[in-house]
């Protein structure tokens, strides 16, 4: 059975995946519509993708812009992840914090509300993340945080960063379109 649990950052929550195991192998099932409406979402998810990454490589810290902003599903198929989620959403009683989360394959998952930045750090050797959102990519929309700027301490003393990470705004100097 999928069950939530809240985080300190609302509509966020921590998914613990129905996992079955025998002889064979695994069975995992990682969403489920009627479970996520039963939170007060309504979530239509419209497309999913995945990347693999090696240790220490961060990837974040990524939104999309209104109007194409949107809610996600994250999880791990392979490897293990700390997970960030941080509150860009004005008038949110937790904005400018961050939710960090462990995940690795099969076990759990983590359901991000519209306006908030989400990224990770790699901790094995290679990993696996699968993204399900509810917005089709809009490149005029895509933007982020500066992964250094927001006050979490990633403990990697030489992350592997994209050029376009690297580039992202500051969020002292970030003005947020989420309301």
């Amino acid at each position: 059975m999928i069950s939530f649990t809240t985080t300190e950052i609302s509509d966020v929550y921590i998914v613990d995946n129905f996992h079955s195991k025998d002889e064979r192998g695994d069975f995992v099932k990682t969403y489920n519509a009627e479970k996520i409406q039963e939170t007060g979402l309504n979530i239509f998810f419209k497309e999913s993708y995945y990347s693999k990454s090696v240790k220490n490589v961060i990837r974040g810290m990524h939104f999309q812009s209104p109007p194409y902003d949107h809610e996600k599903l994250v999880y791990v198929t392979e490897g293990k992840i700390i997970d960030v989620v941080l509150d860009l959403r004005n008038g949110s009683a937790s904005y400018g914090k961050y939710t960090v989360i462990q995940l690795d394959e099969f076990e759990r998952s983590v359901l991000i509300p519209k306006g908030c930045a989400h990224g990770f750090l790699t901790l094995t050797d290679s990993a696996t993340v699968v993204y399900m959102v509810s917005s089709v990519y809009n490149s005029k929309a895509d933007n982020g945080i500066l992964w250094n700027s927001f006050g979490f301490d990633w403990k990697v003393d030489k992350p592997i960063l994209s050029e376009r990470d690297r580039s992202f705004i500051q969020f002292t100097h970030f003005e947020s379109p989420f309301l």
